[in-house]
């Protein structure tokens, strides 16, 4: 069940997507600048979901997680990739 923050968030933005209880297949931290980039895959979803912080995290690989994001489109070698960016992430 989604927060009160959470409910609030995704009703002033409407291309907001909340999903609870997603398994983490695969968590990648990598630098670049101050910021440290996250890549997660999570189970049964073939688009990488994607954040930033400013120090790297405990892997998330096989946990839980309650993920609020919204869809993107990247550039990468000159494709155009979809990708989930995340807004707000909390283990379940």
């Amino acid at each position: 069940m989604a927060s009160k923050k959470v409910d609030k968030m995704l009703k002033k933005h409407d291309r907001l997507v909340h999903s609870e209880a997603m398994k983490i297949i695969s968590h990648t931290q990598r630098e670049k600048e101050e910021w440290v980039l996250h890549t997660l895959m999570a189970e049964g979803c073939e688009t990488p979901f994607k954040f930033r912080r400013t120090q790297k995290y405990k892997s998330l690989a096989g946990a839980r997680v309650n993920i609020t994001y919204y869809s993107e489109t990247e550039q990468l070698a000159g494709f155009e990739i979809d990708i989930f960016k995340i807004v707000r992430i909390k283990r379940a």
